[in-house]
């Protein structure tokens, strides 16, 4: 007799929902991918607004090592890396091309068209959309959604989960799948902001600096430092230079700015012991440090009383940053936090509910801008998906 087609679902229309659903799909299962939101991607295509950083173009063993101390999924992103990650989106017509900070890019520098095509894929595998559908839990077996139409339930044979964090809610990832787990016995670390910016109180006088960008500046917090740029904002600092050290700051880390990274402090304190005479402070920093403007302010917002001489380049190489901590978790780039590796089997399975996978963001893992969170969420799905297709296989054959 022949056996019936397994069904199975896939919460959450991101790119790790979408990876697993293609993985599904080409095992031979029925697919539906079921999401809130009316369209499919939201975050995806914010986040193709600037440009969509696909992933970082470097040696694997130095990518890896961005996931921090999270084995289970550095093993995982090292089977789907930055070379497979190009070789996908050119699977998919995105021709890519790798910019001079080593971030990859499609060369129409655009989410749309990568997302259309990855959807005409998925719908030419047999692969069903269902959107304006909110997952609210189970009910037996059945999958339960709140839909415009009333109350729906999908029955499924396995499920794999990926609804994202709780960063940017208003683009589908609210983070109201915690309590539903919880509830099931699932341990999730509590959701914290990543890569976000840095809220200051700005005294009237920086007004005129918001928007401006600060670049070749190092930022240092708990012993992580790196050189790049942020944008003074009417909100604070933001910018990569910023995320990089965020979650330093975020578990308590004090934020200080270098902003001569290039000349030591020694270099620093000698151009500043020569006589000022009557020049104003604000020309002989530009004269002396090449200060722009914005960087002069920084100094004068943060440094106040400004001291004289080598306390003068000290402060200048490690200026404290007086601020009122990290933007709120809605506005992060990305979360911290999620569901505990421990809670998993290497598959990604859920061990207090078989049959239930996941994906993405709601791990908990942490991982910088630059193309690490979106080749991780990639990543993370195709093993989902390819495991849970194995799952439910292998359970249909032991009937």
């Amino acid at each position: 007799m022949k056996q019936a087609v397994k069904r199975a679902i896939v919460i959450g229309a991101g790119p790790a929902g979408l990876m697993a659903a293609g993985k599904l799909a080409d095992a031979g299962l029925a697919v539906t991918i079921v999401d809130a939101m009316p369209s499919p991607g939201r975050k995806l295509l914010m986040a193709g607004k600037s440009g969509l950083n696909l992933t970082k173009d470097e040696p694997l063993d130095a990518f890896v090592r961005h996931y921090g101390d999270a084995p289970a999924l550095r093993a995982i992103v090292a089977k789907f890396g930055p070379n497979a990650v190009q070789d996908w989106a050119r699977y998919l017509g995105q021709e890519v091309f790798t910019g001079s900070s080593g971030q990859v890019f499609p060369k129409v520098m655009k989410a749309s068209p990568l997302l259309r095509a990855w959807l005409a894929q998925l719908g030419g595998a047999g692969v069903t959309l269902k959107t304006r559908h909110c997952w609210t839990g189970w009910d037996g077996d059945a999958l339960c959604f709140q839909t415009p139409d009333g109350p729906v339930s999908l029955p499924s044979d396995v499920t794999v989960l990926a609804l994202g964090g709780a960063s940017w809610p208003r683009l589908g990832s609210t983070g109201a799948w915690v309590d539903i787990l919880q509830a099931r016995g699932v341990e999730v670390t509590p959701l914290r902001p990543a890569n976000a910016g840095i809220h200051v109180n700005w005294s009237q006088h920086m007004e005129r600096h918001f928007g401006t960008p600060v670049k070749a500046v190092r930022t240092m917090a708990g012993g992580k430092s790196i050189r790049g740029e942020f944008v003074i904002s009417k909100r604070g600092l933001e910018g990569s230079a910023i995320y990089a050290v965020s979650g330093k700051v975020r578990d308590g880390a004090e934020l200080k700015l270098d902003l001569c990274p290039d000349w030591s402090l020694q270099e620093v304190a000698a151009r500043l012991s020569r006589s000022r005479g009557k020049t104003s402070l604000t020309n002989f920093l530009r004269k002396k440090l090449r200060f722009d403007p914005a960087r002069t302010a920084l100094l004068m917002e943060f440094g106040r009383p400004l001291p004289e001489g080598a306390g003068l380049a000290a402060l200048v190489k490690a200026l404290p940053v007086n601020h009122q901590g990290l933007r709120p978790l809605e506005k992060a780039i990305s979360t911290a936090g999620g569901i505990a590796f421990a809670g998993l089997d290497e598959g990604l399975m859920l061990k207090a509910m078989p049959g239930v996978f996941v994906s993405g963001e709601m791990l908990d893992w942490e991982a910088p801008t630059g193309g690490y969170l979106l080749t991780a969420c990639l990543a993370t799905g195709l093993h989902a998906g390819q495991r849970a297709a194995a799952w439910a296989l292998e359970s249909s054959a032991a009937l």
